[in-house]
């Protein structure tokens, strides 16, 4: 049975899509906007600028001083933050209703007066805050590069998917001011912009409060890269052998899967949930503890919109413990399921934990508002919130089953393996920080959202992405 959270929609005259959920449980509003630009739109030469976008917005527009963004609505109790991402950006704030037209104004402010504020100065030092950021999170953290390099093993050479948010440094440093403003300029558009309130307003507020602040933004068109032909599953595997000062053996394998939103995205998430997402999955047991070969193992899947989706299973040895005899484990597993499919038991439980993830989940104002705006952008579909559950309840056992063997044998996947050592020495290019959404500064931990991964990771992903 569908949901039924109150969704009201508008559209600016400039393009801008105003989505409403009233809900007056608390005096407080989520205020949340996607933009349509992520890593997937860099164009060869230009990775990590939809990234560095994302500080640059808090570093000051036309109206409000560097750092203000923060500081301001702090000060009136709200929590904030930003991602990037493959398919956009986010921009968010939870504060106390009184606070909301404060937040729209500046919003609204650096949403269509940013460039005023980005000058030679500012673009050197947030460059210089992104190579430390690199450095500090990704260069110098164990298995800092595995989700970068997974990426490159999964998907082809030049690929959208085939890069981390973060970029190059070198096309950074190469990146001259023009450069950086014809970026903003050619995608943050209101027509290519979703904003989101979700808590104590009404529909006629919100669209009366979009209107007065981003009403007179001036839109043009957004250039809409055509979608990458679709990439099938792998027909021989890859792989990726790292040594590395880590603590532990640890091994990822990563899969293309169907675009998202799709009922065959949704069997194969469900098949890497009865696999490997589950409090006790099917690899928990086999390989951690009847077999005690790993002590941490995790599966998860990642929509992406291009044709394309990610999944990957990530695990870490024990003590002793070969990395090639759990790629053997677990290749005889992923070949087991995909010939039997999942038990009546397991399709069970992945279900109700769908269920109890996604109701927990939309009881927070921020994390509804954010999945509103991505169905909204991605997906065209405000009132998804309202139907995912029965959409992905209604996928078969039989249809995990198909989608297993089409897309997780063994002979399809990219392996990349740790193994404890001494570092070789390499360049960025061969090693590009793993991360897979970036977070804002300010002390703000690394949030992928909710697009990014599904499943059970715990600690094991790089970067705390989840």
């Amino acid at each position: 049975m569908p949901l039924a959270y109150e969704i009201a929609e508008h559209t600016l005259g400039n393009g801008l899509r105003v989505v409403v959920n009233e809900d007056h449980s608390v005096p407080v509003v989520a205020v949340n906007l996607w933009v349509g630009v992520g890593s997937r739109h860099e164009p060869p030469g230009r990775t990590g600028f939809a990234h560095l976008f994302e500080h640059l917005m808090f570093q000051g527009s036309k109206n409000v001083a560097s750092g203000e963004h923060f500081s301001v609505l702090m000060g009136h109790g709200a929590r904030l933050n930003a991602t990037t991402w493959f398919d956009r950006t986010n921009y968010f704030e939870t504060l106390p209703a009184g606070a909301l037209d404060l937040a729209l104004w500046m919003e609204a402010d650096r949403h269509g007066n940013l460039l005023a504020a980005v000058t030679q100065e500012n673009l050197d030092n947030q460059r210089d805050v992104v190579k430390e950021e690199k450095r500090q999170r990704y260069d110098n953290v164990p298995y800092g590069q595995a989700l970068s390099q997974l990426y490159a093993a999964v998907f082809p050479q030049g690929h959208p998917y085939s890069h981390p948010t973060i970029g190059s440094m070198a096309d950074l440093d190469a990146a001259t001011l023009q450069d950086v403003h014809d970026f903003f300029s050619t995608w943050y558009r209101p027509s290519n912009t979703v904003l989101t309130l979700a808590g104590d307003l009404t529909p006629r507020e919100g669209f009366a409060g979009a209107q007065k602040y981003f009403g007179q933004i001036a839109d043009a068109p957004v250039p809409q890269p055509p979608l990458t032909p679709a990439v099938p599953p792998r027909s021989t595997p890859v792989r990726v052998d790292v040594v590395d000062d880590v603590p532990a053996a640890r091994l990822y394998l990563g899969f293309r899967l169907p675009v998202d939103d799709t009922a065959e995205f949704f069997a194969a998430s469900a098949a890497i949930d009865a696999l490997a997402g589950l409090t006790i999955s099917r690899l928990e047991r086999r390989l951690v503890r009847e077999l005690e070969l790993c002590t941490h193992l995790s599966g998860a899947s990642m929509g992406l919109v291009d044709n394309v989706s990610l999944g990957f299973f990530v695990a870490e040895a024990a003590a002793g413990v070969e990395s090639a005899r759990i790629e053997e484990e677990l290749c005889a597993q992923l070949e087991a399921f995909a010939d039997q499919g999942p038990t009546v038991a397991e399709m069970e439980a992945v279900v109700a934990q769908n269920e109890r993830a996604w109701l927990s989940s939309l009881a927070a104002l921020e994390e509804r508002a954010d999945h509103i705006s991505r169905t909204t952008l991605l997906f065209d579909d405000p009132r998804a919130i309202n139907t995912l559950l029965d959409r992905t309840a209604a996928v078969s056992a039989d249809q995990v089953g198909e989608a297993a063997s089409a897309w997780l044998r063994p002979h399809a996947r990219a392996t990349v393996s740790y193994t404890p050592g001494e570092p070789a020495r390499h360049s960025e290019g061969a090693a590009v920080a793993a991360i897979a959404a970036t977070g804002t500064a300010a002390g703000a931990s690394t949030d992928s959202t909710n697009d990014s991964a599904t499943g059970a990771l715990g600690g094991l992903m790089a970067g705390g992405a989840r």
